[in-house]
């Protein structure tokens, strides 16, 4: 049996652009790398084809600091509405587990609701990290996507 602490984040954002255009600015790399993470972070390396099954890695550079990565594995991408994969740092936290990142998307007209879900966390203080991260994220998309 699998015990469950229920700390899953999830987050919605609307986007005053068409489901297609926020579709591709999430699965392009050249896009992704423009707003992917934390204010201040860049990301210097990337392998990044969503497709089911294939995996992926993010290298993630703080403002101050060492590169860090994280990794996982697309499980389900659904163009241009649904995107799973499961997310994993490298090196890990000792709070760290395997998650699971569900990002759909609604097709509002000329708008978008984004809608994610990532979990599930060890700790509430892990899910707010991550929370402030997608915070970030979803700012700097809405900033490039104008």
């Amino acid at each position: 049996m699998t015990e469950t602490n229920g700390l899953t984040l999830r987050m919605s954002r609307t986007l005053r652009v068409p489901r297609p255009k926020v579709w591709t600015a999430m699965v392009d790399p050249n896009q992704l790398t423009s707003w992917w993470g934390p204010r201040g972070f860049t990301v210097p390396e990337l392998d990044f084809d969503p497709q089911t099954g294939q995996s992926y890695r993010i290298a993630m550079q703080p403002p101050e600091g060492e590169v860090f990565h994280l990794f996982g594995e697309f499980q389900d991408v659904e163009a241009p509405s649904r995107l799973t994969y499961t997310f994993a740092w490298d090196p890990p936290d000792d709070d760290d587990r395997n998650t699971q990142v569900v990002l759909s998307l609604e097709d509002l007209g000329e708008q978008t609701e984004v809608n994610l879900s990532q979990g599930e966390f060890a700790t509430q203080a892990r899910l707010e990290l991550h929370e402030g991260g997608w915070s970030d994220s979803f700012d700097k998309l809405e900033e490039l996507l104008g």
